[in-house]
């Protein structure tokens, strides 16, 4: 018996590519930075999730259309328009900053662990054997997307039912929730500091990339071809684009709005990993409401870094004219590098103690130059009558997409100017973290997260 026709299955039969990118954004990076801003600013900035899913939406569509219309993958694209150094580059660094991110959701899946186990040897085996069992998954099928679409489907079912449970029992305040979606500038508390206030931008900062990952958004064109979507199936990779924004949106509001009603009272709140989200929140609605929080936040770790992992190898073996099909083998290759890459540093973490500075600095560093590249490229690609035909990028499109590459530049800059030079002095100057400082080391991942 053959499948239907995909025009003529029910909708939730037609997505798949945005519900896989909804998980690489909802991750330990995304659960820290929201709860942050939630337990020190409420719900006065809801409207903040709306404008950064509003610009992931906006090249999640580019990189839909580009998938199906396109008639080679991204990375041959950038070879013939543009030359080999610019895919070289483009690969690179890709794949740079998802393997020096990759230890961070290593983390995250560690940390929903150590919320019940004290033994940090158990911890990191159970770390190993879930990255053997991602690798396992990546060489057990020969064509794994179907495999990976459903297995993201769980996953998300998981983070919406855990994360809503937790919220219903804490019962917000509606009026708050809503007026929370009206923009507003203010900050909020009245015995804010300069310092407040520059943390709390600086978090708000932190909530914007945790959502607008812009790799991600490049992947979206790979995984519409793994699916097998061609021209014909144009208005369902729209129609998958927004089902994914929803889910990111949902989730993040979710996540900012439990920390708002059981943790915001106006003083700061100083939360450093996810783990003492869930122990913050436990106090409010107990052992099981932590339980249930720790299975969502390891829904949302294990999603992660399978799919991050997956970005960075099928973009640089693509861009290396590699291959970029789940059949070939060098995709699947460079992926167990990044995902042994991520297992080893989270391990020397939790057992030695090793800082991860270095590693964080480097990849901030590449991040730097690499989202805005990523976004000009995938811009420039999608708007291209050459590529696209008649599906080329409006102006309507090219100005909002335009919008938020001068975001992710201004996001760049920040890092550069701020990030990168406060954490290497606190690297050469070691000195008991701050909310801001584990906050941007969280958010700056989302490039990779």
């Amino acid at each position: 018996m053959t499948d239907l026709p995909t025009s003529r299955r029910p909708w939730y039969q037609r997505i798949g590519p945005g519900l896989i990118t909804a998980c690489v954004v909802i991750g330990p990076g995304s659960i820290m930075t929201s709860s942050t801003v939630g337990a020190n600013q409420g719900y006065s900035r809801l409207w903040i999730i709306l404008v950064s899913v509003a610009f992931m939406l906006v090249y999640m569509t580019l990189g839909a259309k580009l998938g199906a219309v396109a008639n080679t993958s991204p990375g041959n694209l950038i070879r013939q328009k543009a030359g080999r150094w610019l895919a070289i580059s483009v690969g690179c660094c890709v794949f740079f900053i998802s393997a020096a991110f990759q230890s961070g959701n290593n983390i995250g899946v560690a940390a929903a662990f150590e919320a019940f186990i004290d033994s940090k040897l158990i911890v990191a085996g159970l770390v190993v054997a879930f990255n053997l069992l991602a690798i396992s998954f990546l060489f057990a099928f020969q064509n794994f997307y179907r495999v990976l679409e459903r297995l993201m489907m769980v996953f998300v079912g998981l983070m919406l039912l855990s994360f809503a449970i937790n919220l219903v029992a804490l019962q917000p305040n509606l009026g708050d929730l809503f007026r929370g979606f009206i923009p507003s500038l203010t900050t909020v508390g009245s015995d804010t500091t300069s310092q407040d206030t520059l943390d709390r931008l600086i978090a708000v900062l932190g909530l914007v990339g945790t959502t607008f990952v812009i790799t991600a958004a490049f992947y979206q064109a790979y995984l519409v071809r793994q699916k097998g979507w061609d021209q014909s199936e144009v208005r369902n990779g729209i129609l998958d684009a927004r089902v994914g924004a929803v889910i990111m949106t949902l989730i993040t509001v979710m996540l900012m709005s439990t920390a708002a009603a059981g943790l915001y009272t106006g003083s700061k709140v100083v939360l450093n990993d996810p783990v003492q989200v869930a122990d913050a929140l436990g106090t409010t609605f107990g052992t099981f409401g932590k339980i249930i929080f720790c299975l969502g936040l390891f829904s949302a770790a294990f999603s992660s870094f399978l799919i991050n992992s997956m970005i960075g190898g099928f973009i640089v073996s693509d861009c290396l004219g590699m291959g970029s099909k789940p059949t070939d083998r060098a995709p699947r290759v460079m992926t167990t590098i990044a995902l042994l890459t991520g297992m080893s540093i989270a391990l020397a973490t939790l057992i030695l103690d090793f800082n991860r500075a270095p590693t964080i600095i480097a990849a901030q560093a590449v991040t730097v130059v690499g989202a805005p590249l990523i976004a000009g490229v995938l811009l420039w690609l999608s708007s291209s009558k050459d590529v696209m035909g008649s599906f080329a990028a409006g102006w309507f499109t090219k100005t909002f997409a335009g919008l938020g590459l001068i975001v992710l530049l201004a996001m760049a800059g920040n890092t550069a100017i701020k990030t990168i030079p406060a954490k290497i002095d606190q690297y050469l100057h070691p000195k008991p973290a701050t909310p801001t400082e584990d906050v941007a080391t969280l958010s700056n991942a989302s490039i990779a997260d």
